[in-house]
C-alpha cells in the first residue's frame, strides 16, 4: 500500500483540500478554506499544516484570520446559506476558551441546518502534562474536556485521540456536511499532541472525492395521498420555507402557484422563493406575519408546507392556523419535519416534490371566489405597508425604523442581500421587505442570535462578491460582535453596514411592556441615583467612532431623506462603509397580526403584570395541537 508520512494536522489539511460536492452536475469545492485564530492548541498543529500547504503548494486550502471565534462560525454559516448548503468552511480554534467561543455558532448552524466544520483544539491525548493550561479537571472522568459541550449542538461529534482515527472521522464528517437531512455543525475535536503526531497515511485517503448531494424522489403513493387532500381543499395555503430555496424550487413553486391559484406565504428562510409582487405571494406568516398571510392561514382548510420546520414564529405559537378542521401536507426532505402537525408526509426534495404535485393536480385549481379573496387581502396588506413607510409615520425626534426600511427598499436593487438576525428588525422586515430574489433576504431567525449580522455580512460577500451586501444591525447586536469589520477591511471586501442606533433593546423593550414588565432593563442609560435603576440619562456612546476605529468608512444620516442620500454614496464606495442613523426606540412598528407565546407571571404585585396576564390567558385559549 502506498503511504505518505504526515502529521495528523497536515493530513487533515490535505484531505479537506480534495473534497468536492456535486448536485445536478455542478461541482464545487466542499471546503473552500479555513477560518482560524491560533493559540497554543493549534498553532503548531493546524497552523503549521496550513503554512506548509501554502509554502509547498501541496494542498490548496486558503486560511482566513478572524477576530472572534464565534464570528468566524457565523461567517461560515452565512457563506453556506448563500451557497445553498453545497459548500462549508472549516474553523480552527485554540484550546479552552478559543474553542468554546465557537459553541454559540455551532448551535446556530445546527438550528438553521446549515453546514460548518468545527475543529476545536483539545487537551493532550497522552495526558503527559495534566493538568495543562485551560484544562477542565472533571472528577467524573479523565476523558472529559470542555469540548464535550459541542456534543449537544453538533450533528456529528468525534474526538480524534489517535492519528489513524482521523480517517473514519473525516469521512463521516463529510457525509454529514453533505446530507440535506442531517447537516449542521460537525465537530472534530483535535488534541494538540495528536495534531503534531506523524503517521503513515494511505495515499488513497487524499484522493479527489466528490460527495453527491442527491434529490430524494417522492414516493408515487405519497404524491397521490397529498394530491387527494389538496383536491378537496376550498381554501388551501402554501407555506414556503428555507428548503424551497436550498433545493432551487423557486421556478417550480411559482409555476405551481400560478397553475393552481394557491396563495404562497413564506417564512423568514423562505422569503423570496416567490417574488413579493407575484399575484400569489401573500407575505410572511406567523407571529410577525403580514395581514394577508395570517388571515388566509386562519381560514385555510389545507396547508401545504414546503421545506419548513414550523417554528413557533411560523405558527404564531400554534394559533395562526385557526380552521378547526385544518389538515397539513408537508413536503420536506427530512421526515422529522414532514410529519409535524399530524401531516400527510411527502418526504422528498422540495423541487421534485413540487413538480410531482403539479403533475398530479394538472387539472385542478382553486375557485374564483378564493382568488378574489386573496387579491383583496393583498391590496389591504400593501396599504398597511405604505402606512409604515409614510413620511409622517414617526412622532418623535428620530425617524421610525420602518421609514428607514422603506427607504432601503427603494435604493437597493433586486440582487442586493439584506442581512439581519435579532431584535425588532426581523419582525419589521418580515412584513415590509420586498424580496424578488431568493438570496436577497438573509435573516437568521432559527437561533435569532444577536451578533450574527456583521460576521454574516463577511461570509455572504465571500460567497457572492457580485452582490451588494447590506448588513442591518442595531446597537445591541453591534456591541455584542462587530470585530469582523476588521476582517472585511483586511480582506479588501466591500460591505455596507447600516448601524441603527436607538439606545436600547427596542424589540425586548416592547415585549417587556406588553408582558407587564415596563421595559425594565432594556435601555442603555446611566444608573439613576434616586431610583437605583438604569433609567437615567442617555449614555454618551459613539458607535460611529468605534466603527471608524475598526477601519470602516463612516457616513451619518439624521433623517430619512439624508439616509437615502448617504446610501447612494455607500453604494458607490469601494470599501466597507458604515451608515449610522438614529431611530426612535419606541417605534412605531408595523401592526401585529399574530401572537407569540411568552409566559406572563401568574401572580404579581404590579398592576401592569396582572393586566398583561389577563391578555395572555385569553390568547392561550386559541392555542392548540394540530391532531
Amino acid at each position: 500500500m502506498n503511504t505518505i508520512r504526515l502529521t495528523t494536522a497536515q493530513a487533515l489539511v490535505r484531505f479537506l483540500a480534495n473534497q468536492y460536492s456535486e448536485r445536478d452536475g455542478q461541482e464545487q469545492r466542499l471546503i473552500p478554506g479555513m477560518w482560524g485564530i491560533f493559540g497554543h492548541g493549534n498553532v503548531a498543529g493546524i497552523g503549521q499544516a496550513l503554512l506548509q500547504a501554502a509554502v509547498t503548494q501541496e494542498a490548496d486550502l486558503p486560511y482566513y484570520l478572524a477576530r472572534n471565534e464565534q464570528g468566524m462560525v457565523h461567517a461560515s454559516v452565512a457563506y453556506a446559506k448563500m451557497r445553498d448548503r453545497l459548500a462549508a468552511f472549516a474553523c480552527t480554534a485554540s484550546t479552552g476558551p478559543g474553542s468554546t467561543n465557537m459553541i454559540t455558532g455551532a448551535a446556530l448552524a445546527t438550528t438553521n441546518r446549515l453546514p460548518v466544520l468545527l475543529l476545536p483544539s483539545d487537551m493532550f491525548a497522552t495526558r503527559a502534562a495534566d493538568p495543562v493550561l485551560q484544562q477542565l479537571e472533571d472528577t467524573r472522568g479523565g476523558d472529559v474536556t470542555v469540548n464535550d459541550a459541542f456534543r449537544a449542538v453538533s450533528k456529528y461529534f468525534d474526538r480524534v485521540s489517535r492519528p489513524e482515527q482521523l480517517i473514519p472521522a473525516a469521512l463521516a464528517a463529510m457525509r454529514v456536511l453533505t446530507d440535506p437531512v442531517e447537516t449542521g455543525a460537525v465537530t472534530l475535536a483535535l488534541p494538540q499532541d495528536v495534531q503534531a503526531e506523524a503517521y503513515d497515511w494511505p495515499a488513497d485517503f487524499f484522493r479527489r472525492r466528490v460527495w453527491h448531494v442527491g434529490r430524494p424522489v417522492p414516493e408515487p403513493s405519497a404524491v397521490e395521498r397529498a394530491a387527494r387532500l389538496l383536491r378537496g381543499a376550498k381554501k388551501p395555503l402554501i407555506v414556503a420555507g428555507g428548503g424551497a430555496v436550498y433545493s432551487g424550487a423557486e421556478t417550480a413553486l411559482r409555476a405551481f402557484a400560478e397553475a393552481t391559484g394557491i396563495p404562497v406565504a413564506d417564512t423568514h428562510a423562505g422569503k423570496g422563493a416567490v417574488a413579493w409582487d407575484h399575484p400569489r405571494a401573500v407575505g410572511g406568516i406567523g407571529s410577525t406575519g403580514s395581514y394577508a398571510a395570517n388571515e388566509l392561514a386562519r381560514e385555510a382548510d389545507v396547508v401545504l408546507g414546503i421545506g419548513t420546520r414550523y417554528s413557533d414564529f411560523t405558527t404564531a405559537s400554534h394559533t395562526v392556523f385557526g380552521n378547526p378542521d385544518v389538515a397539513f401536507v408537508n413536503l420536506n426532505v427530512a421526515r422529522l419535519d414532514a410529519v409535524k402537525h399530524s401531516a400527510e408526509p411527502l418526504v422528498s426534495d422540495a423541487r421534485l416534490g413540487v413538480e410531482a404535485l403539479a403533475g398530479a393536480l394538472a387539472d385542478w385549481e382553486v375557485d374564483q371566489e378564493y382568488r378574489d379573496r386573496t387579491r383583496q387581502l393583498i391590496a389591504r396588506t400593501r396599504e398597511i405597508e405604505e402606512e409604515c413607510f409614510a413620511p409622517d409615520r414617526n412622532t418623535g425626534e428620530f425617524p421610525a425604523q420602518t421609514q428607514i426600511l422603506g427607504a432601503l427598499n427603494d435604493v437597493l436593487d433586486d440582487r442586493a442581500v439584506v442581512i439581519n438576525a435579532a431584535g425588532s428588525m426581523p419582525g419589521d422586515l418580515q412584513q415590509l421587505w420586498r424580496a424578488r430574489d431568493p438570496k436577497a433576504y438573509h435573516v437568521e431567525y432559527a437561533y435569532s442570535c444577536m451578533g450574527y449580522e456583521v460576521a454574516a455580512g463577511l461570509g455572504a460577500k465571500m460567497a457572492d462578491p457580485s452582490r451588494e451586501v447590506v448588513v442591518l444591525v442595531g446597537d445591541g447586536s453591534y456591541l455584542m460582535m462587530a470585530q469582523e469589520i476588521v476582517t472585511m477591511v483586511s480582506e479588501g471586501l466591500k460591505v455596507i453596514i447600516v448601524l441603527v442606533q436607538n439606545h436600547g433593546f427596542a424589540s425586548i423593550g416592547a415585549l417587556s411592556e406588553s408582558l407587564g414588565s415596563q421595559r425594565f432593563g432594556t435601555k442603555y442609560r446611566f444608573r439613576d441615583g434616586d431610583s437605583g435603576r438604569l433609567d437615567g440619562g442617555v449614555l454618551p456612546v459613539d458607535l460611529a467612532a468605534n466603527a471608524s476605529s475598526l477601519g470602516a468608512d463612516v457616513l451619518h444620516a439624521t433623517s430619512v431623506d439624508e439616509f437615502r442620500s448617504v446610501m447612494e454614496k455607500a453604494k458607490a464606495a469601494q470599501y466597507t462603509t458604515v451608515v449610522h442613523v438614529e431611530t426612535d426606540l419606541y417605534g412605531p412598528n408595523p401592526p401585529g397580526h399574530g401572537w407569540w407565546d411568552v409566559p406572563v407571571s401568574q401572580t404579581s404585585a404590579l398592576d401592569s403584570t396582572r393586566a398583561a396576564y389577563e391578555t395572555y390567558a385569553a390568547n392561550k385559549l386559541n392555542q392548540r395541537h394540530y391532531l
